[in-house]
């Protein structure tokens, strides 16, 4: 009788951890602890655990080749700088492992699996920039049937087939963040940022806020919630909206970076002083944000840890290896823009 193949969810299973930290120690990767790496790999060698390289492939041919694609549903003139940080570093990790990174632009419309996978154009696949993630369901189902290889930058609902994504922990910063502007003693707040179901990251963002705001007894007010998408026009739109409402406000919690910009710029226009009048806090960090002024508070999302990971689980996934959801730890960065030393 055939014995079963020894996987790395059976090693899992016998080390007590997760199936990510044994691809991670049989990579050597240092960011599994020395002691854990030793156990793991001595796991794997006691069971006589091999990686089956011709499982993992997506056709006949390798490419070498990873594709990283920014979703988009209309040709834009720039790319949202987070973005550009991940690509940096997706593209060094691609490099030390072997790989070339092919760049492109990719619309809902086009046929992913006969532009990639048929046409033997990459191993597999990178997906960032998703804005309107539910109507991508379609064709991220379509690639998972195909049985091509890829990985979502901020999956965060369910997709049929579809395990494969990295994310971060958008709603549980998003609460602390605003618990410190309570902590602050601010109590008048404004929601900056589009929640529908299109939008699962900035949804998260709000839902953390609401508890926060919940938790203190601190009410909120319906109108004090603008709808904007992740650009420096919409932040400044969405203040001009908010600010012809009437309703006094003296925090602004924005669901990106790139909002938060424009919120501060149209505050300034109205010659509203942040954080004096009005505190102001984003989400992303960007590069931008420790230099403006005042300087931005924000939640890091870490974008070279996010380009590493994301190349090592689409890496893993060519290789045949099963590979779970990976969501990153982020850190509040507590600048002048909320109060806090004003």
């Amino acid at each position: 009788m055939k014995t079963a193949k020894t996987t790395s969810l059976d090693i899992a299973a016998i080390a007590g951890v997760s199936q990510s930290t044994v691809s991670r120690a049989l990579r050597n990767s240092p960011e599994v602890s020395a002691e854990t790496r030793r156990h793991i790999q001595r796991i794997a060698k006691e069971m006589h655990y091999t990686v089956d390289r011709n499982a993992s492939r997506l056709r006949a041919q390798t490419t070498n080749t990873l594709a990283l694609l920014f979703c988009e549903d209309e040709v834009e003139t720039h790319i949202n700088p987070f973005f550009l940080s991940i690509l940096s570093s997706a593209a060094h990790t691609a490099a030390n492992r072997g790989y070339d990174l092919l760049v492109t632009f990719q619309q809902l419309s086009e046929n992913w699996v006969e532009d990639f996978q048929d046409a033997h154009r990459a191993d597999g696949l990178i997906l960032l920039g998703i804005r309107d993630r539910a109507s991508y369901d379609a064709q991220l189902i379509e690639l998972a049937e195909s049985g091509t290889r890829f990985v979502i930058w901020g999956l965060e609902h369910q997709v049929p087939g579809v395990s494969s994504y990295v994310t971060c922990q958008n709603q549980e910063s998003a609460k602390a963040l605003t618990a410190h502007l309570i902590d602050l003693g601010h109590r008048s707040f404004a929601f900056i940022g589009r929640t529908s179901a299109a939008n699962p990251e900035f949804r998260h963002r709000y839902e953390g806020y609401m508890e926060a705001l919940a938790g203190r007894r601190i009410h909120t007010d319906a109108n004090l919630h603008i709808p904007a998408n992740s650009s420096e026009a919409e932040g400044y739109e969405a203040v001009e909206s908010l600010l012809s409402t009437g309703r006094p406000v003296d925090a602004i919690v924005c669901a990106s970076d790139l909002i938060a910009v424009g919120a501060i710029a149209a505050l300034n226009d109205h010659g509203l002083a942040v954080p004096e009048n009005i505190a102001v806090v984003g989400y992303d960090d960007l590069p931008i944000a420790q230099y403006m002024r005042p300087a931005l508070t924000t939640v890091r999302q870490d974008t070279e840890l996010a380009g590493r990971r994301l190349v090592e689980q689409l890496i893993d996934l060519i290789a045949g290896e099963d590979v779970e959801p990976d969501e990153l730890p982020v850190n509040l960065m507590i600048r002048r823009s909320c109060g806090a030393g004003a």
